[in-house]
C-alpha cells in the first residue's frame, strides 16, 4: 500500500505579512467614518484602562463602536470587507507556484494562517481558498448574524497552540483531548522539521522561536517601516532569514522558500529510506528467530 506523501507546512501570519496593513484598516474602519490611527488608539486605551487582553479589547471596541455609530456589523459585512484587502506583490499566485514546486519535489505543501486578525475578514479575502485551515480571532454570532461573544481570541503567545495542532494533525480547535494526548514523534502528521513560519515582527516571535528550537525554519518579511525591527530579529537569532515582502516569481523570498522545501523533501526521503532499512532488518531478524 502506498504511503501518504510527506507534507511541508507553511504557516503565515496575515497582517503585514501577506497584506500590507492591519486587515481592519481596509474596509471595517472606513465604514465607521474613522481613520485607522484613531480606531486603534481607542481600542488600545480601552484595553489599558480595563487591563484587558489586547485582542479582546479591539474585538469589543469593534462591536461597541458600531453600536454607537449605527453601523451594521454582521458576519457577512465583515466577509465583504475582506474583498478590499491589498496584498504584497506576488501573493495572489504565490500559493499555486509553491504547490507546484512541492509536487515536483515529491511533497504536498499545505498553507495555514495563524493570525490575531479576524477569521471572517480573511474568509472574505481573495486568497482564503489557498489555506488548509485559518486560525484567527473570531466572533460567535446569533441567528441574525450579529456578534454576541468572542469565539476565539488569538493573542501572540496563543498562536503556538496552533503550531502543535498542525504538528499532530488535530486541526479542530474544540478537540483538546487529542491535542494534549501523548503521541510518538514518528506518528505526528507534520514534523516540526517540515514546518516554515512566515511573519513580520515581534508578535510572531513565539512561533518563530518554536521553529528554531524544534528544527523548522523561520522567515521574517518586511516593508520599509519595519525593516530595522526585522533586522534586529535576525541579529538576535530569532529568525533564519529576512526578505522584503515580495512574493513574486524569482524573488529572493521565493528562491529561498524553494530551497527550504527542496531540503525538507530530501530530508524526509532520507528518513524514510533509513526507516525502511530498519524495518527490513527487523523483519529478517524476526524470521531468523522463528
Amino acid at each position: 500500500m502506498d504511503r501518504e506523501r510527506p507534507v511541508v507546512a507553511i504557516l503565515y501570519d496575515y497582517d503585514k505579512t501577506l497584506c500590507t496593513q492591519d486587515m481592519q484598516n481596509y474596509g471595517f474602519i472606513p465604514s465607521l467614518g474613522m481613520v485607522p490611527e484613531d480606531f486603534w488608539r481607542l481600542a488600545n486605551r480601552f484595553g489599558w484602562k480595563e487591563k484587558m487582553d489586547g485582542i479582546l479589547a479591539y474585538m469589543y471596541t469593534m462591536v461597541q463602536t458600531c453600536r454607537e455609530r449605527g453601523v451594521l456589523f454582521t458576519r457577512e459585512t465583515l466577509k465583504r470587507q475582506g474583498r478590499h484587502i491589498s496584498f504584497f506583490p506576488g501573493v495572489a499566485d504565490w500559493f499555486d507556484r509553491i504547490n507546484r514546486f512541492g509536487d515536483k519535489q515529491g511533497v504536498t505543501v499545505e498553507h495555514y494562517v495563524i493570525s490575531s486578525g479576524l477569521r471572517e475578514i480573511i474568509e472574505g479575502s481573495a486568497i482564503a481558498g489557498a489555506f488548509k485551515e485559518i486560525y484567527a480571532s473570531e466572533f460567535y454570532y446569533n441567528e441574525a448574524g450579529e456578534p454576541v461573544w468572542p469565539k476565539m481570541a488569538v493573542n501572540f503567545t496563543a498562536k503556538t497552540q496552533f503550531v502543535y495542532r498542525i504538528n499532530k494533525g488535530v486541526l479542530d480547535v474544540s478537540n483538546d483531548h487529542d491535542l494534549n494526548a501523548s503521541m510518538p514523534d514518528d506518528s505526528k502528521r507534520v514534523p516540526f522539521t517540515s514546518m516554515i513560519y512566515v511573519g513580520d515582527g515581534l508578535s510572531d516571535v513565539p512561533c518563530m522561536k518554536m521553529m528554531r528550537s524544534y528544527g523548522g525554519q523561520a522567515i521574517a518579511v518586511y516593508q520599509a517601516v519595519n525593516k530595522r525591527g526585522v533586522e534586529q530579529l535576525l541579529r538576535d537569532g530569532r529568525v533564519d532569514f529576512i526578505f522584503p515582502a515580495d512574493y513574486r516569481e524569482g524573488s529572493d523570498l521565493e528562491n529561498t522558500m524553494k530551497n527550504i522545501i527542496r531540503k525538507m523533501a530530501v530530508s524526509q526521503r532520507l528518513e524514510e529510506e533509513s526507516a525502511q532499512q530498519l524495518r527490513s532488518v527487523r523483519e529478517r531478524e524476526g524470521g531468523v528467530n522463528k
